[in-house]
């Protein structure tokens, strides 16, 4: 009788543009049977976003985003990787699917904790942060202190709240190149 088929789910996260996309994307280019689920995908529609005090649109909270959906694509994609091939007692790396699950709120949603095998959060310095953010182009836009008043802030927040992680989390440095990241994960 065959053993069980292994699924390896990893997870990027990190705070907003310090490269958790694209090192998510090239993982997947050099990995057999990789595939990636990004947060950003399941959004809400702006109308159903919360309004702070300040006026900003409240993104950088799990509540504007649709979780529930999120984690019906990734038990599809566990279901189907369970049936995409025969297992067989000499399971080769290579045939063992692996999923990346990348996002800028995974480690404080608890339905997500039985689901990685590798936690990466990608770190980089504020001023970096910035620099890169005011360098995208935002639907709706980004309006003037956005970063300061609630992206960073919320950020931080979530830093505070990832102390209470019982699992392994491995900390990368979001300045290094893409080759040097992804050489470390």
């Amino acid at each position: 009788m065959g053993k069980r088929r292994h699924r390896r789910g990893n997870v990027i996260s990190c705070v907003t543009n310090s490269g958790k996309t694209t090192l998510a994307k090239n993982l997947q280019k050099h990995l057999p049977n990789c595939s990636v689920i990004s947060q950003d995908d399941f959004f809400k529609p702006e109308s159903e976003i919360e309004t702070d005090k300040n006026g900003f649109l409240q993104y950088d909270v799990l509540e504007a985003l649709n979780m529930e959906k999120m984690m019906s694509a990734i038990s599809c994609w566990m279901e189907s990787a369970r049936h995409s091939v025969v297992s067989t007692d000499q399971e080769s790396a290579e045939e063992i699917p692996i999923l990346i699950i990348e996002g800028f709120l995974l480690f404080n949603y608890k339905p997500l904790d039985t689901i990685w095998n590798r936690s990466y959060f990608l770190t980089i310095p504020y001023e970096e942060c910035k620099r890169r953010r005011s360098t995208r182009v935002y639907q709706p836009p980004d309006s003037p202190g956005y970063f300061d008043g609630h992206v960073w802030p919320m950020y931080l927040k979530y830093r505070q709240e990832m102390q209470d992680i019982t699992w392994e989390v491995v900390y990368l440095d979001g300045t290094k190149s893409e080759e040097d990241l992804f050489l470390q994960v």
